[in-house]
């Protein structure tokens, strides 16, 4: 097995693994690592163009979230709280510095 057959399988299992846990939301996932879903779609996106497959953000989206991006949203994205909010904030304005 070569190494970009082992990552595809780590990848797929990392995606899984997130579909599992529909609870825990991007914000949080910011917050703890400094990366979310969207961040997978968008480097998916970038990692396709780079081998010369036209990919646009939706269709990204839709590897990573496993159904259109809306249809996740409305069935599973929740209101980020003023915690979480404050703490994405500070988060952001370290990176910054």
């Amino acid at each position: 097995m070569s190494n970009e057959q082992i990552e595809a399988a780590v990848f797929r299992r990392l995606l899984s693994h997130l579909d599992d846990r529909k609870d825990v939301q991007n914000i949080d996932l910011m917050n703890l690592s400094g990366f979310c879903r969207n961040c997978l779609s968008k480097w998916y996106a970038q990692a396709a163009e780079e081998q010369g497959v036209v990919m646009d953000k939706e269709a990204a989206r839709e590897i990573v979230y496993g159904m259109p991006y809306a249809e996740w949203k409305s069935r599973y994205q929740t209101e980020a709280t003023q915690a979480q909010q404050q703490a994405f904030a500070e988060q952001d304005a370290a990176s910054r510095s």
